[in-house]
């Protein structure tokens, strides 16, 4: 079983949407039974939050099904749990790192790290454009699930 656990700043736009892309990518590729996956924060803002509309408008868009999911933070008592460890971008790992204080067993990572686009994924609580962001995590997951 791998245990992916998606990062983001709120937990109502990019890690909600990477959770839920991802569900689907495994369940179109018939491993459902090899993967638990979730998604949190590294803030507190949007604690008990659902996702974001313009996250849930964009994934539905793309016949991705949007799970019940409320926002909460990640607990550094939650590191052994994980295998992956994904974040979105540089302030996100800035945060990770202060929650967990450090990365012994190198599970964290940046999603688009998995593909030969290495850069941040996009905040479109900033930008407005759920279809950019939506373009970088489908990438990164479609690698990521490749990879593993």
């Amino acid at each position: 079983m791998t245990r992916i656990l998606f990062i983001c700043h709120g937990n109502i736009c990019r890690s909600t949407m990477a959770q839920f892309v991802m569900e689907e990518l495994v369940r179109r590729a018939g491993r459902v039974d090899e993967f638990v996956i979730d998604s949190a924060a590294t803030s507190s803002e949007e604690l008990g939050n659902p996702p974001h509309h313009g996250t849930v408008s964009k994934l539905r868009a793309e016949g991705i099904p949007v799970g019940r999911h409320r926002a909460r933070r990640m607990r550094r008592d939650e590191y052994e749990s994980w295998d992956h460890i994904v974040y979105m971008d540089a302030e996100n790992a800035r945060g990770l790192g202060r929650i967990l204080g450090g990365d012994p067993d190198g599970k964290v990572s940046r999603l688009l790290d998995w593909t030969a686009r290495p850069c941040d994924v996009a905040d479109p609580w900033y930008t407005g454009d759920f279809d950019a962001t939506y373009r970088d995590v489908l990438a990164g997951c479609e690698a990521l699930l490749a990879a593993l």
